[in-house]
């Protein structure tokens, strides 16, 4: 399932977006993959919007505006219950 509201902003080598990647392939969602090593955009705008470079940060667009989500569990738990297709 394809998600175009939202954005991943990770890391390769990062254990906990690892964890959210892995969701990703489980539950079947497609949604745009933003890594900030590799592109310094992504980072700046994480930065500009969030305060950190932490990640994973999930970026889910709705009505117009952006809500920034932190934290793994919280972003698998929001993919489970918001994202995933229902069975």
């Amino acid at each position: 399932m394809k998600a175009p509201n939202l954005a991943l902003y990770h890391f390769d080598s990062c254990p906990y977006c690892e964890r959210v990647r892995s969701a990703l392939r489980r539950l079947d969602v497609e949604l745009e993959l933003r890594n900030v090593q590799t592109e310094p955009k992504w980072r700046e705008e994480l930065v500009a919007a969030t305060g950190k470079q932490m990640v994973p940060c999930l970026r889910i667009e709705a009505g117009g505006k952006a809500r920034w989500m932190h934290e793994s569990a919280d972003i698998i738990r929001y993919l489970e219950t918001e994202v995933a297709p229902r069975g």
